[in-house]
């Protein structure tokens, strides 16, 4: 990092891409760090349990043409419709699949608050975990 001119742990970047910690997540296990490329406008994390990292893309309402997060696990990547669940694109573990589509059932109108934002461009905000 210092050989790129950043002088926090926390803050790092040049002209085209700033990366910053968004979210500490502590287990028995690991410290997991959730995070942000704000230079390049990556999708931000708006929660994440049970090893399931759930993201939005802002200005992306071209491709599935209907509300919807991104979801990593593990080596797994899939695309969930906000309204229903749906699983439109990718592969998830069926166990986790579940944990999703839960999930999306308590926190729709949040995700649609949040999908409003981002497909304007706008700070989305996170959204608790399922617990």
């Amino acid at each position: 990092m210092g050989d790129r001119g950043c002088d926090s742990p926390l803050i790092c970047g040049d002209v085209r891409s700033t990366w910053r910690i968004i979210e500490m997540r502590s287990s028995k296990f690991a410290k997991i760090a959730l995070i942000l490329n704000i230079g390049d406008e990556a999708m931000p994390a708006i929660s994440m349990f049970y090893g399931i990292i759930i993201m939005m893309y802002y200005f992306d309402n071209q491709k599935h043409n209907r509300p919807h997060i991104h979801v990593k696990y593990q080596d797994d990547q899939a695309v969930f419709a906000i309204p229903d669940g749906e699983l439109l694109e990718g592969t998830l573990q069926k166990s986790k699949l579940k944990l999703v589509q839960a999930w999306i059932e308590i926190h729709r109108e949040d995700l649609m608050a949040n999908w409003e934002l981002a497909v304007n461009g706008q700070q989305v905000f996170k959204i608790d975990p399922l617990r």
